[in-house]
């Protein structure tokens, strides 16, 4: 997003063995830590960050059979082609996230009817708190929309140096994802090879979504509703659109009429109404101006409260 302070450390970690010199670190210092990819999903505070950023750099990707383990600070896409290349599937939807894959875990990300959580096998970290590696099966990570216990309640406490994911051999399964079966159907398109889907996937993102590198974005930056199933019945009676429990923060945004408009230097985009651009601004006091007045707007005409979707470094419960 290009605003906040500074930090007053910052450690890269290349290698699992830098792990305990980089808590011995922070202990030595008595200095509080927050690990970070590449921040394609993260921003600070004007106050920036009295400790220490931990950097994950460390690269690789190995196979056996149809499991993979990529290391954390593989970029995420290159994660993906590389599997989809190979003529796997499973994460092909997912292609063109930014961030890395040590940071895919953390949000649970998802993006065109898929989510890691259901390739994920175990994650491997770091527990800060104890000074040990350890491995952490998919049914403790407390998996759900953009949620696990590294974003929650366990906070902090592990470095995800590595992460296990299976994989199946050959095309994908399933009903596609709307829009991604929309731009196949327009382009002709029938084959389900995952390499196929993970460019179409691609081209679909390029038409709405900023590149983070170019334009100042955090990419969705509010997560979309979901509902209990009582009120199904009052979404349709109200005209508002949702598949199943889920609705649709873009098409509350848009038809709250705040598509293109500006918020003290942010603007909604006027291609994806979910992605919020800064244009002028200059501090997180900007950004936390211009999300509560989108919020109270959205909440004003349709009942909603949103919830944005990216982390803050430097807030009080880092």
């Amino acid at each position: 997003m290009r605003i906040g302070g500074i930090a007053k450390y910052v450690l890269e970690i290349e290698d699992v063995s830098d792990l305990p010199l980089a808590r011995e670190f922070c202990q030595t210092k008595n200095l509080k830590h927050y690990f970070l990819g590449i921040g394609a999903n993260t921003f600070a505070t004007d106050a920036g960050f009295d400790g220490v950023i931990i950097i994950n750099k460390i690269k690789g990707i190995t196979q056996s059979s149809n499991k993979f383990v990529a290391y954390g600070g593989e970029t995420w896409t290159d994660f993906v082609l590389h599997t989809v290349e190979l003529g796997y599937s499973g994460v092909e939807c997912l292609a063109g996230i930014p961030g890395t894959v040590g940071a895919a875990p953390v949000q649970n990300i998802g993006a065109y009817g898929q989510e890691v959580a259901t390739t994920i096998t175990k994650v491997l970290a770091y527990d800060f708190e104890l000074g040990e590696e350890v491995e952490i099966e998919n049914k403790d990570c407390d998996f759900s929309y953009r949620h696990s216990i590294f974003n929650s309640e366990k906070r902090g406490k592990y470095f995800i140096y590595a992460v296990e994911f299976e994989l199946k051999k050959g095309e994908a399964e399933g009903e596609l994802y709307n829009s991604l079966q929309q731009y196949l159907d327009a382009n002709n398109i029938t084959s389900r090879d995952p390499l196929t889907l993970a460019k179409a996937v691609m081209a679909v993102r390029d038409s709405k979504l900023p590149d983070p590198n170019e334009v100042a974005s955090s990419g969705s930056f509010f997560k979309n509703v979901y509902v209990d199933e009582s009120e199904i019945a009052s979404l349709d009676e109200r005209g508002i659109p949702h598949h199943g429990t889920k609705v649709n923060t873009g098409w509350l945004l848009e038809n709250a009429g705040l598509k293109g408009k500006d918020f003290y230097g942010f603007k909604i985009s006027d291609k994806a109404a979910l992605v919020l651009i800064n244009e002028s601004a200059k501090s997180y006091a900007d950004l936390e101006r211009a999300v509560k007045e989108i919020q109270k707007i959205v909440y004003e005409k349709f009942g909603f409260m949103l919830e944005q979707e990216p982390n803050v470094i430097g807030e009080e419960n880092d």
